[in-house]
């Protein structure tokens, strides 16, 4: 209590030697207010000044508080694709233009979900076309702390070829579709982090009240007292220097060296993994801004612990939602792309039960929705480039559940199964649609196994419309059936409108990542 209060005194007396309305980055100059809801607008001012904003035809008053932090809220908008401008009114007088109205998402995650445009496939075509000045773009910086940031360093902009290399491919192409299906304003907050684990989008204090999260976080305190240990600086020092010397050697030889420098603790401990790093320093800055829903790309940095991922994933979703304090509002992911060498027998994945967890989060929460993808990854690399594909998937759920469309949307799933006369017959929730088999008419990324849990490949066909018949040699009593549950499944089952079969197992046996007791 008294540290925070110390930091409220010095941002007042910072506020009264500045005497001046000071807005965070995400409110701005080419910004776009959400559409038909209240929004926020938020700044900072000497405490205990009148802020007046006004826009659109409306006025509201707030008075700034003992830490100059001002917030007011605007009635809802109707969308509007001509440029307006805000007033705000304090101890000086502020004017933010070229606002719009219309549709905001956060486009979150991992490397995925960062992976630019730039990278992706037709790069050159999707940049060179990219004449959208009603698509309004805006990217928040990787910063990693466990101290709460108000602000971040960036401002929206106009999408064109000239800036949408470098933002988001998925995010871009969401974006760019909804913006043409609906013929109204859309903003893109990116805020995706490479290789970042779920556990750091979370407040820290969130994980630790919950008692499922105990190891997790007792492991992290005891890695956070190493990380601040001579000991640990001592180590880092003699690794460095070991490697530079390695990295000589090889020069010396001419010869290729492509290894990584050693993490400094500094940087492990402002990364992206820690418990709250992500959550205080890219994601907080930008709670409460008006948005109307988010879209996820992650799961990888989470796959060794896939069955902790079944709580921890809804929980982060949720989290999210009580923060922003707008409902459970929209929130759909990407399933995890198929990934790594294809196995030459059926058996168990990590890959496959991070899979199974983002699955089941689906009736874990309200109004979330999973994008299956088991077809468009890449073998030998974590970062398929078709990222049009992948948000054609995502914006397929929010047209669908958000703006009325009748379209398909949703990848059957498994719903039951029987076992009888040495086979199985497994039925499948087509949402309406019946299932097809790409490329040849037998199923293929099928296994069964009978009471020895030991798997075999199966042969699989289609009977019906939502069914189909599961079957090995060598297997007279079958007791469970899976479909594409490997890193890296071949696997040929679709909706007839060519979305993928949901991966999926009949059986409850123990996950290879479930803690052992």
């Amino acid at each position: 209590m008294r540290k925070h209060h110390l930091l409220t005194t010095l941002a007042a007396l910072a506020f009264s030697a500045q005497a001046e309305i000071k807005l965070p980055a995400i409110i701005g100059d080419n910004m776009v207010l959400q559409q038909k809801q209240t929004n926020p607008i938020w700044g900072w001012d000497t405490p205990g000044t009148e802020v007046t904003v006004t826009f659109a035809g409306q006025t509201k008053s707030a008075k700034a508080g003992a830490d100059g932090k001002w917030t007011v809220k605007l009635d809802p908008v109707p969308a509007n694709a001509k440029p307006a401008s805000m007033t705000i009114k304090g101890s000086n007088t502020r004017k933010v233009e070229n606002i719009l109205v219309g549709e905001v998402w956060v486009c979150s995650g991992q490397s995925n979900m960062q992976w630019s445009v730039q990278s992706s496939y037709d790069a050159d075509l999707e940049i060179a076309t990219a004449k959208h000045p009603n698509i309004r773009l805006i990217s928040v910086p990787q910063v990693g702390t466990q101290e709460p940031q108000q602000d971040f360093k960036g401002a929206w902009a106009e999408c064109s070829p000239q800036n949408v290399g470098g933002f988001s491919a998925v995010g871009f192409f969401f974006g760019r579709t909804l913006h043409q299906v609906l013929d109204v304003p859309v903003g893109l907050i990116n805020n995706a982090w490479g290789g970042s684990a779920a556990e750091a989008w979370v407040r820290r204090d969130v994980l630790e009240k919950d008692t499922r999260f105990k190891t997790l976080m007792d492991g992290w305190v005891a890695r956070e007292k190493d990380l601040t240990s001579d000991a640990s600086k001592k180590r880092y020092e003699t690794g460095l220097a070991a490697w530079k010397k390695r990295q000589e050697e090889a020069k010396a030889k001419k010869a290729e060296f492509r290894e990584r420098a050693p993490q400094s603790p500094q940087q492990q401990l402002s990364g992206n993994s820690r418990p709250g790093n992500i959550y205080n320093g890219v994601l907080l800055p930008t709670i409460g801004y008006g948005i109307k829903g988010a879209i996820w790309y992650q799961g990888e940095s989470n796959a060794s612990r896939a069955y902790e991922y079944s709580y921890l994933f809804p929980l982060m979703i949720t989290h999210w939602r009580d923060e922003w304090k707008q409902g459970d509002f929209p929130f759909y992911w990407v399933q995890l792309a198929d990934f790594r060498a294809e196995q030459p027998l059926p058996g168990d994945s990590d890959w496959a039960e991070l899979r199974e967890s983002q699955t089941k989060t689906q009736t874990a929460i309200k109004n979330g929705g999973q994008a299956v993808i088991i077809d468009i990854g890449e073998g030998r690399d974590i970062h398929p480039r078709n990222k049009r594909d992948v948000a054609d998937r995502l914006v397929r759920l929010a047209l669908a559940k958000d703006y009325g469309m009748k379209i398909p949307s949703r990848s059957p799933e498994y719903k039951s199964a029987e076992f009888a006369a040495g086979k199985a017959t497994v039925t499948l929730d087509t949402f309406g649609s019946s299932l097809y088999a790409f490329d040849v008419q037998e199923v293929k990324g099928l296994a069964i196994c009978g009471e020895d849990k030991k798997w075999v490949w199966a042969t699989g066909k289609i009977v019906g419309a939502d069914k189909i018949e599961v079957s090995a040699p060598g297997v007279a009593k079958p007791v469970a059936v899976r479909y594409a549950w490997s890193d890296n499944p071949v696997c040929n089952l679709f909706s007839k409108e060519g979305l993928p079969v949901t991966p999926f197992r009949t059986d409850s046996f123990d996950m290879i990542t479930k803690p052992k007791m």
